[in-house]
């Protein structure tokens, strides 16, 4: 196998707003692992807790909770649950996970993330000067989504993403996932 534009794409994108067919989705990657040598999935944090938890259960397997009965994802360990799952089902020889971090890192900038970038860091500064602390962004709940110091006190985890916007479905039908 040589190493190829497509070999280095994505290949799934598990997020924990869609449920995961283990069977179907290491059938379909079976194909890419055929074909490429290699496959690479990005599982974000949370992903197919629903689905690990269900099929530990069904199992009579005892699922680790804490004291409020929260699934202790440390201890069910999607990334490597989910690695040893896919190895079986792709016939992989050898697992590399990392952390999502890497992927946010490893991708070049293109021209609209130098422009948010570029606005980030003038308003960032402006903000600075002024005395006013936040989280830099474009700010999904006023007009426009202009880019502004966030109230920390208006971020909080537990937002849904939304599956159903057009770039993330057309991403998914590119990549094959559905």
């Amino acid at each position: 196998f040589s190493t190829t534009a497509e070999s280095r794409d994505i290949h799934a994108v598990w997020i924990p707003e869609l449920s995961i067919d283990i069977e179907k989705e290491g059938a379909r990657l079976k194909e890419a692992m055929d074909k490429y040598g290699n496959i690479n999935v990005f599982i974000s944090e949370g992903s197919g807790v629903r689905d690990i938890v269900a099929e530990m259960e069904a199992a009579g397997e005892e699922v680790p909770r804490d004291a409020f009965g929260h699934v202790k994802l440390d201890k069910i360990n999607p990334g490597a649950y989910f690695s040893k799952r896919l190895a079986q089902l792709v016939g992989a020889e050898k697992v590399l996970v990392q952390k999502s971090g890497y992927f946010a890192r490893s991708a070049a900038s293109n021209d609209f993330d130098r422009e948010l970038i570029g606005k980030c860091a003038k308003v960032g500064v402006d903000a600075a000067i002024e005395g006013i602390s936040g989280c830099m962004g474009e700010d999904e709940d006023k007009e426009g989504c202009p880019v502004r110091p966030i109230e920390f006190s208006r971020i909080k985890g537990h937002k849904p993403f939304d599956v159903k916007l057009p770039w993330y479905e057309s991403m998914l039908k590119d990549i094959g996932q559905i």
